[in-house]
């Protein structure tokens, strides 16, 4: 009898009907969770801003088996927690609206077990959050990694509705056994508030390591559901780790951070790929449009394996279909020792309100009375007297400053 025929059985002997160990035929569905700590209250002044991070599920800079810098497999209790903590330092530091998260463990061996949506939840300002597996298995027999479940997580500071996961294509090129055991892509979708408005926030993390095309049928079905939006007059923000580098990049393969000779772990080489993401720079605002991106590539690199390294290739994007994009964004090249991937962030263009419905406070100079209690609120929405609001906000380079006094009213979605 053969090795793997041997383990199969028992598989069976221990799990019975379900050889694998698994409680569930399909992943389970959307996960929503809530602060323990108390609901926070932000300004609604402040410009939404939002955040894409790959956080190597708590990983920090550790050598991990699958990046071929090492063996590491599993962490202490006490290393998720200071890893998560220097995380969530950032995070608080930077205080993006929103975050669309990727590699985020919720029960986990490789991570202590530590729900790690909800640590980030009790650690921050952020006060809602839904979370998506995509790798979900009781027991994963490759190099002893144990019980996994890991995936996309969003976390907001207002509540968060309508979460759905939508399920992506697999890969092909794997036997069924394989396929049992490894990563179920999806797309993460949900609604919350940015800048008083109801948007789409849409996270994605593609498949890495596929050579047969699935990494493209994902970006397909993430554009597609983009345009669905868009058709439906609604707003959205999407991106994610979309494992792949933006058109006209000028390096396509060899990277200086790839050492992995294991075919199952190459994914460097992008030079049949240069066209993936066309429809997305064409049809949406990118977060870092391809004029600056060209102009200085380095700067907005977001990945590498390497920690002694420097950022070798951008991988992380966000776009939204907003008229005027977004106002400002930044790539935090400072996080290297956070995790293996670099943070972006955005800030949304703000929207103000006249008796007409919504404008865009977009050059600076411009100043806004903020009041809604002479004028009607558009449909939808009421005015909120009662809030501390600034009665003149003045648009700037730098974002939004208002006066300190209470004397202003705004229009709230009325739900």
């Amino acid at each position: 009898m053969n090795k793997s025929g041997f383990f199969i059985i028992i598989f069976m002997v221990f799990f019975g009907c379900d050889p694998f160990g698994d409680h569930y035929s399909d992943i389970d569905e959307v996960v929503y969770y809530e602060t323990k700590t108390g609901i926070t209250d932000v300004f609604i002044f402040t410009p939404a801003s939002v955040m894409t991070w790959n956080i190597k599920f708590g990983g920090g800079r550790i050598d991990f088996w699958f990046d071929c810098y090492g063996d590491r497999v599993h962490m202490t209790t006490g290393e998720v927690t200071e890893n998560l903590q220097a995380i969530t330092d950032f995070i608080n530091e930077q205080m993006p609206t929103v975050i669309l998260l990727q590699e985020v463990d919720v029960n986990s061996k490789r991570t202590a077990y530590i729900d790690q949506v909800q640590w980030l939840l009790d650690n921050t300002y952020l006060n809602y959050g839904v979370y998506a597996s995509q790798w979900q298995n009781q027991f994963v027999p490759s190099d002893g990694l144990g019980p996994v479940d890991s995936g996309n997580a969003i976390l907001s500071v207002y509540p968060i509705t309508g979460a759905e996961r939508i399920t992506l294509p697999l890969r092909s090129d794997q036997d069924g056994i394989t396929q049992h055991f490894y990563l179920k892509r999806n797309i993460l979708k949900a609604k919350t508030i940015l800048n008083g408005f109801e948007y789409w926030i849409l996270n994605l993390h593609t498949s890495a390591y596929s050579n047969d095309g699935t990494k493209k049928k994902q970006i397909d079905r993430f554009v597609d559901e983009l345009h669905a939006i868009s058709f439906d007059g609604e707003l959205f923000v999407a991106g994610g780790d979309l494992n792949e580098i933006p058109p006209g990049s000028s390096q396509l393969s060899n990277f200086p951070d790839s050492i992995c000779e294991d075919e199952d772990f190459q994914a460097d080489d992008y030079s049949d790929e240069t066209d993936w993401l066309d429809e997305l720079y064409e049809n949406y605002q990118p977060a870092v449009v391809l004029t600056d991106y060209h102009n200085n590539e380095l700067v907005f690199f977001t990945h590498t394996t390497d920690s002694n390294g420097f950022w070798a290739r951008k991988l992380d994007y966000l776009f939204t279909n907003q008229d005027g994009g977004f106002w400002q964004s930044e790539t935090h090249q400072n996080t290297m020792l956070l995790s293996d991937h670099a943070p972006t962030t955005a800030l949304i263009q703000p929207y103000f309100y006249d008796s007409m419905g919504a404008y865009f406070c977009g050059e600076p100079g411009d100043t806004i009375d903020v009041s809604c209690m002479t004028d009607d609120c558009p449909e939808g929405f009421i005015c909120d007297t009662e809030g501390c609001y600034p009665s003149q906000c003045e648009c700037t380079d730098d974002g939004i400053i208002c006066t300190e006094d209470c004397g202003g009213s705004i229009c709230v979605p009325d739900n």
